[in-house]
This record gives structure tokens, sequence and C-alpha cells, in this order.
């Protein structure tokens, strides 16, 4: 399971990553620069990866709550097995 999470972590950071220098270079070729390349770059990429990444946000999320939930169910059993000695 593990692997899983790993994988749509991994898939979703590296296309934000693609999708903010795409977005980067793109602007930069419509002639902005500076500081307000990176802030409109950072703002346009955020926006389209809203749209675009819904479907694989949305398995990150699920993978990770989905294992955060295992640990803590494995937290309270190990609390307990404490509290009954």
């Amino acid at each position: 399971m593990l692997g899983h999470v790993m994988r749509a972590t991994m898939s979703y950071t590296v296309l934000r990553l693609l999708l903010f220098f795409g977005t980067i270079l793109v602007l930069y070729w419509c002639g902005v620069g500076g500081l307000m390349l990176l802030v409109l770059a950072a703002v346009i990429s955020m926006l389209i990866s809203f749209v675009v990444l819904s479907r694989l946000r949305d398995s990150m999320s699920i993978s990770l709550s989905s294992r955060v939930g295992r640990f803590r169910e494995r937290l309270d059993a190990g609390t307990r097995s404490e509290d009954a000695d």
C-alpha cells in the first residue's frame, strides 16, 4: 500500500512541477519577466492544476488518509494494550 501512496504523491508532484515550469516557459515567451513571471506562473499553474489534476489529487488524498487512518488504529491498539497492563 505504501507503493500506491508514494506513486500517487510522486505523480501529482511531478505533474504540478511540470505544469509550473511549462507556465513559466510560456509566460517568458510572452515577454513577462522578473518577479511577475513567478507570481503569474504560480497562480496560473495553480488554477490549471485545480481543474486538470483533480482526479489525481483525490486519489492521492484518499491514499494518504487511509494510510494515516491505519497508522492511528495501530497507535490506538498499542495505547489500549499499554493501558491494560
